[in-house]
């Protein structure tokens, strides 16, 4: 398995474990008022949670496979790259334009807030998931 598909895995799996908590409980206890500083906690923790399981599975990643990781990207992974940072901002955009321009007149606060984080989240998500499936496919 390629180090760039590695590192996806690991990064769906950072976002899976961090933000599936953190949309449940933001779900189950919507809050209302802005600011919210709970609800910025929670965010905040789940961020650096995030970071934390990014930066250890990076620090493993490399130390088990150091010179995979030096190795510049070839035109697959480059051409892997653009297919899948292409995916996500298709995705980020349209999420964009229905966060910031349908949202502020149909809902408010932490709703608007949380839309936009996930819509991101998403995006992320796709563009991952984008990188997995095409490294399996060309293998």
């Amino acid at each position: 398995m390629p180090y760039r598909e590695k590192t996806a895995w690991l990064a769906l799996i950072a976002i899976a474990v961090t933000y599936g908590p953190y949309f449940t409980l933001s779900a189950i206890f919507q809050p209302v008022d802005v600011p919210n500083l709970p609800q910025l906690g929670l965010f905040a923790a789940t961020t650096i949670s995030q970071l934390i399981i990014l930066g250890v599975g990076h620090i493993y990643l490399g130390m088990k496979a150091p010179q995979d990781r030096r190795m510049p990207p070839d035109e697959r992974d480059q051409a892997i790259q653009r297919r899948s940072f292409q995916s996500a901002y298709y995705v980020l955009m349209m999420g964009m334009i229905v966060v910031g321009g349908i949202m502020p007149f149909t809902e408010h606060g932490w709703t608007i807030v949380n839309a936009a984080i996930m819509i991101m989240v998403i995006s992320e998500v796709v563009q991952y998931s984008v990188t997995v499936i095409s490294y399996r496919r060309y293998s």
